[in-house]
């Protein structure tokens, strides 16, 4: 039996991951794809440094559910002569790495001041992006579970969570080690891959999925590892459920104390940020088990299974039907525009508008999920 096919029917007993991957997939949706990113609800809007919001919860739980998948596969993956594994493995990081860094070059070419088509220099595209740190999470929490197994996954937890705290403190800029521009992850950045191969978003070079920042991103994912391994233990109970509740309000409250000495910060992935964002989905989660799996209501869980069962895929979709959307011109301006302007602003608010606009598209994306689902039509990147 493939992977895919253990994980299929594992869903059945654990229809609150795969709910929970869904719905995380929704909200990132909704949240990449506002109709206008000057019109958005502060909870739908990043912290600007420092500091913390609910979209801000969206990434790092992506990566909690990547590993909650990885205690389901790892076994059949230990089980692979080592030779496989790492063919296997690599082979896979490479796939989801490559996917990103295309999503980045997409439509791979630019319109010049007269139309004109000016193809883009591969070599000049952001190098690093959600899906490239996704695949390099996934390879280094596969390597070193495969590797010591859970204890080994608590010992780099820990350790990448304190040295992660040092590296930036001491290697930082010394009136503000935590400062945009003069961070040590944007330091090594900048050595590593250079200026015009990271981000621009913030005004000056700086990738918010960096290289250093990896470290910390990669607990992120061997947490949703050690939940899914405990939750098989104990099984979908409510002992279970009392578990995540008191482990995440433990992590939240340690991650509020570290604060005014490591300032949490989704954009450096700094250690309290870590121990907040999974505090916050053990909490989710332990109301996802007790609501489906104990208390059994699970009329409702379709709409977000549909997404769980092509994450990677109908993200891809997201983006490149939106860069699509964007490119074809309809008088001055695009088709994603002029859909904006004459459904949603004519009669909306500006914040109203761009919300419905964005949960809408995220309605468009859960079509296709819906349509890939009835045939029976499922991709892993």
């Amino acid at each position: 039996m493939s992977i895919d096919q253990q994980l299929k029917v594992l869903s059945n007993r654990y229809l609150a991951l795969d709910v929970f991957r869904g719905l995380t997939l929704a909200f990132m949706v909704i949240v990449n794809t506002p109709g206008s990113w000057n019109a958005l609800y502060a909870p739908l809007a990043h912290a600007s440094w420092h500091g913390f919001t609910p979209t801000d919860l969206v990434f790092p739980t992506f990566l909690f559910v990547v590993g909650n998948a990885m205690s389901f596969a790892m076994k059949k993956l230990n089980e692979m002569p080592s030779g496989q594994f790492y063919r296997k493995v690599i082979k896979r990081t490479l796939l989801i790495f490559l996917v990103g860094w295309l999503l980045n070059a997409f439509p791979f070419y630019d319109l010049g001041p007269s139309g004109e088509i000016i193809w883009k220099n591969l070599l000049e595209v952001r190098l690093l992006g959600v899906l490239q740190r996704i695949a390099l999470c996934y390879f280094f929490a596969a390597l070193i579970l495969y590797w010591g197994g859970e204890k080994l996954g608590w010992i780099f937890s820990i350790a990448a969570l304190v040295l992660y705290w040092l590296i930036l403190y001491f290697f930082g800029d010394a009136g503000d080690p935590y400062s945009l521009a003069t961070n040590a992850a944007t330091k090594l950045d900048l050595v590593l891959i250079g200026a015009e191969r990271l981000y621009m978003g913030e005004g000056v070079p700086f990738d918010p999925e960096g290289l250093l920042s990896t470290l910390t991103s990669i607990v992120n994912v061997i947490a949703g590892y050690l939940v899914g391994k405990m939750i098989q233990r104990k099984g979908n109970t409510v002992k279970t459920v009392q578990t995540l509740l008191i482990a995440g309000i433990i992590l939240i409250a340690v991650s509020y104390a570290w604060d005014p000495f490591f300032p949490i910060n989704k954009k450096l992935w700094t250690s309290p940020y870590v121990l907040l964002t999974v505090g916050w989905d053990l909490l989710i989660l332990a109301g996802l088990i007790f609501v489906i799996e104990v208390r059994n209501h699970r009329g409702w869980t379709y709409f977000f299974e549909v997404f769980g069962r092509n994450p990677l895929m109908l993200y891809v979709f997201a983006w490149v039907i939106m860069d699509i959307l964007s490119m074809i011109p309809v008088g001055e301006s695009n088709l994603r525009s002029a859909i904006y302007d004459s459904i949603f602003t004519s009669w909306l608010s500006p914040k109203n508008a761009s919300f419905f606009f964005a949960v809408t598209y995220m309605l468009l994306i859960w079509l296709i999920g819906w349509w890939m689902d009835r045939k029976k039509i499922y991709i892993k990147l």
